[in-house]
């Protein structure tokens, strides 16, 4: 069920990805290629996932989600794409793939970064048939928060300056929580809009997806250890290597595991007193951690 829905979400979001791109008047060629480079050649979709599988658990009919599935992948591809510079991460592999800038060049990967992050905006920004104004406006301030200065970015500005730092556990999980957890609580902020979702709903929801959103980087930094090269799509051990603080750094491996199980059952735990049929997203949640890529 699980596989059949990833598959099924991932090629829905594809789709929806490569008519936007191709529907875009072409200044340069290089630089829509390089948009596709970065948004359309492999990864896991793991937040379009969340979007479409929240938004159906609650009702909400998927052509209503289609917009805010490919908006959220843009934002995700556009941070890869400039974590993956020199000045960043300097990573060459991307999903067993060259990195946009080594694929292209340093300034057209910027540009395909800049423009994706434009562009999701701009999907969102477009009347979806279905919903109110109101709500258009309310997934635009969700998406714009989780990725900028209070999400996404002040995260990755937090994980640059604690480069060859030890930094404490505390320090570690909010980095993290914006980082990666804010994009990930927004793929499900995204459907709670779309459905009007009561308060008191939202909030076990929220629940979930901040402890998933956490889960998800604990099980990265353990699968950066287990995980070879050839399974990841990138080098084996990369962020022990540029010395970065990860979860196995402080915790150990087996430490670092457990806090993962424990953050799912915490996911699991916000599901029960849903009035939905949470079944596949609670498998999505034990996924997380049994992943190997």
């Amino acid at each position: 069920m699980l596989a059949q829905a990833i598959t099924q979400y991932q090629l829905r979001v594809d789709n929806q990805l490569t008519q936007v791109i191709d529907a875009q008047i072409v200044t340069d060629d290089k630089l829509q290629a390089a948009m596709k480079h970065g948004v359309l050649f492999g990864g896991k979709r793991i937040r379009p996932f969340l979007v479409y599988a929240i938004g159906e658990m609650l009702n909400v009919p998927l052509e209503r989600l289609d917009a805010c599935a490919a908006a959220i992948e843009c934002i995700h591809a556009y941070s890869l794409i400039h974590d993956d510079l020199p000045a960043m991460d300097d990573d060459a592999l991307r999903r067993g793939q060259p990195t946009v800038h080594i694929a292209f060049d340093e300034a057209t990967a910027i540009l395909a970064g800049d423009a994706l992050q434009a562009l999701a905006f701009d999907i969102l920004s477009q009347p979806i048939d279905g919903l109110t104004p109101t709500q258009n406006l309310a997934m635009i301030s969700s998406l714009a928060k989780a990725s900028g200065y209070s999400g996404m970015c002040g995260g990755q500005a937090m994980d640059l300056n604690a480069t060859d730092k030890q930094i404490d556990l505390t320090t570690l999980t909010k980095l993290h929580k914006l980082k990666t957890g804010a994009l990930i609580r927004c793929a499900v902020e995204l459907p709670m809009i779309a459905a009007n979702l009561p308060i008191e709903e939202q909030t076990q929801l929220i629940t979930f997806a901040e402890a998933i959103g956490l889960a998800f980087q604990v099980q990265d930094d353990v699968i950066d250890i287990i995980s070879s090269t050839e399974e990841l799509g990138k080098p084996q051990g990369s962020d022990s290597d540029s010395n970065k603080s990860t979860y196995p750094k402080l915790l150990g491996l087996a430490g670092a595991q457990a806090t993962a199980k424990s953050l799912i059952q915490d996911a699991l735990s916000a599901l029960t007193n849903l009035p939905y049929n949470s079944q596949l997203i609670a498998e999505f949640a034990r996924f997380i951690i049994e992943r190997r890529v």
